[in-house]
């Protein structure tokens, strides 16, 4: 019999359970998109471009006609607090989010990029990822957290004056299905639990940002489908980047 169960990304075993990316050409353990405001882009790279400080120089992003056409352009404001990025400043307690009794971890010199990341906020927030496995095989992954831990959400939210300002939801940046395990709703488990999770965590909402059309094996977002399929509703019907959201309870 088939035995599934889901783990929390919270130390090197935990990352070493991230499947890989289904296009060979990506990689979510080095995807900086959605952490990293001015350098992570969606665009095909090859693997060892996010490798590291020597890596080559990132791929421009799409042209835009106009800075208010691209909702990634850079806003006219000073960027928010990213925990992720401010890696010299203390991290900022939110008053409204339960308190966490782990310590902030410790991570060698030597750790991926990506590991760093995942570890920035277990001290206040918990975990920002979880793995699904099948027989203890990596079969999915999903990667979330709060709105300040994602600059590019952040701006893509400010586009978009009609979605709820105060509280702030969760937001989750990626969802992945390994090719062998598709089709199994694997996916839709994942999420479900990471929702569930959210709302333990006092959060009253949960957004995604798909991008429409996009090659579901080359987005992180998935397809707007398949969070109507999640229980998701449309809060904004933009041609080329729907925000959906679910209420949580």
């Amino acid at each position: 019999m088939t035995s599934a169960r889901i783990v929390d990304v919270a130390d090197e075993s935990g990352f070493a359970r991230i499947p890989a990316c289904a296009d060979p050409r990506f990689d979510h353990r080095s995807c900086d998109y959605w952490e990293d405001a001015e350098r992570g882009s969606k665009l095909l790279r090859r693997l060892d471009a996010a490798a590291g400080p020597s890596a080559p120089a990132w791929p421009a992003e799409k042209p835009w006609a106009s800075s208010s056409d691209n909702p990634f352009a850079p806003p006219g404001r000073p960027a928010a607090f990213n925990p992720f990025l401010s890696g010299d400043e203390p991290e900022l307690e939110n008053p409204f989010l339960p308190r966490r009794s782990q310590p902030r971890p410790a991570f060698v010199a030597e750790s991926p990029r990506k590991l760093a990341l995942l570890g920035r906020g277990l001290g206040i927030f918990g975990t920002y990822a979880k793995v699904l496995l099948i027989d203890d095989d990596p079969a999915a992954y999903a990667q979330f957290g709060p709105l300040s831990a994602y600059p590019r959400a952040m701006r893509l939210r400010d586009l978009y004056p009609q979605l709820p300002q105060m509280p702030l939801p969760a937001v989750i940046t990626c969802i992945a299905t390994t090719s062998d395990a598709r089709g199994g709703g694997f996916a839709r488990h994942l999420i479900d639990a990471v929702t569930t999770d959210l709302a333990a965590r006092g959060f009253s909402a949960v957004e995604a940002y798909p991008q429409a059309g996009a090659d579901p094996d080359a987005t992180s977002g998935a397809a707007p489908a398949f969070w109507e399929r999640c229980g998701f509703v449309r809060a904004v019907a933009d041609e080329h980047y729907p925000v959906y959201r679910r209420e949580l309870e």
